[in-house]
């Protein structure tokens, strides 16, 4: 029998994880789901500290409803947001603004108790909010961010970090290493992994034929050698190989013009060969609205391209605008199928 105020169970589209409580992802959220229609909030699960979310809701000045939900219970009909409470923490109290365990393990509760319900099918895509990833190690929970804690957490034996934006989107071959370890990680099966979860991406997005471009390591693609062989040595064979098993791919070229092409149109991704390779010309051109994505996962997620902001936090000054287009982004994925291929 259904509680009163519910409606008969049926999946989430997306779960929204709080992130680190001491930072600006509650307030972010309750200004974007303040802004959802009837029917999109009904669809919203946000997963962290009910009293936490009522409180950044009075930040904003909304009045969201926000209603307790348990894995196996109906979703809230008319104005209700379910909210889904991680367990208590035993790192201590959060204050606002501030670096804690108390705040990075209650973010890598929300993440944790995400993958619960998405793995057992209430909810479709999830979305993070930010964490600090010095918080989460003072927890003890020593991951390189959302992206491996996501590959940890669900068993995958690697993951990509795909930035989507209208223009311009990039997948890395490496992210959250050191430059002197991300030219050790080129190689030509990480290349071919990564091309292959792009284009996957693409086609389960409503794209028939990818065009993919691999941006070059080393300047001017090494130059025939002269700055470096591992474009002609490591990265050429690989794109060579994948052309050769149909798919559509360019490459290496020079990262001082692959992206600029890319931007014009010529491709609809970018393979850059580590993290500030792709993330640099990405932010440039849509730093408010780009989207975090992880693929190579038995889960879907998206996540804003931001930070805590520590020094705005709780003070009803932070923007929701990128985390409304991670949000639409999630949704986008929530309806395209099947769910779980990444």
């Amino acid at each position: 029998m259904n509680r009163p105020g519910f409606h008969s169970e049926q999946p989430f589209a997306i779960a929204i994880t709080m992130g680190d409580p001491a930072g600006i992802g509650p307030e972010i959220i309750c200004r974007a789901v303040t802004g959802m229609s009837a029917e999109e909030r009904a669809s919203t699960l946000l997963i962290g500290d009910i009293d936490t979310f009522r409180r950044a809701a009075r930040i904003v000045e909304s009045t969201l409803d926000l209603v307790a939900w348990q894995p196996g219970e109906p979703r809230p009909n008319g104005r209700g947001v379910a909210v889904a409470q991680i367990a208590p923490t035993e790192h201590g109290e959060v204050v606002d603004g501030k670096i804690s365990a108390a705040g990075g393990d209650m973010a890598f509760r929300c993440v944790a108790l995400a993958v619960e319900i998405v793995e057992a099918g209430h909810a479709g895509v999830i979305v993070t909010a930010p964490l600090n990833k010095a918080a989460l190690h003072a927890a003890g929970h020593h991951y390189d961010g959302h992206t491996g804690m996501l590959a940890s957490l669900t068993g995958a034996p690697s993951s990509f970090m795909l930035l989507a934006s209208e223009r311009l989107s990039t997948i890395h071959v490496s992210t959250h290493v050191s430059l002197r370890d991300a030219i050790d990680r080129v190689s030509e099966a990480r290349i071919a992994a990564t091309v292959n979860a792009g284009h996957t991406h693409l086609i389960e997005l409503g794209k028939r034929h990818p065009r993919i471009v691999v941006a070059g390591l080393n300047p001017h693609c090494g130059e025939g050698g002269i700055f470096g062989d591992e474009d002609d040595r490591i990265i050429a064979p690989a794109v060579r190989e994948l052309r050769e098993q149909g798919l559509d791919v360019t490459g290496p070229i020079s990262a001082d013009t692959v992206f600029y092409r890319a931007a014009q149109g010529e491709f609809d991704l970018v393979v850059a060969q580590y993290h500030d390779q792709g993330h640099i010309p990405v932010k440039l051109i849509a730093f408010d609205t780009t989207v975090n994505v992880s693929l190579g996962l038995p889960i879907r997620r998206t996540s804003v391209d931001h930070g805590t902001a520590f020094d705005i936090a709780w003070q009803g000054r932070a923007d929701a605008t990128n985390l409304g287009s991670a949000i639409a982004y999630a949704r986008q994925l929530s309806d395209s199928a099947p769910r779980n291929i990444a």
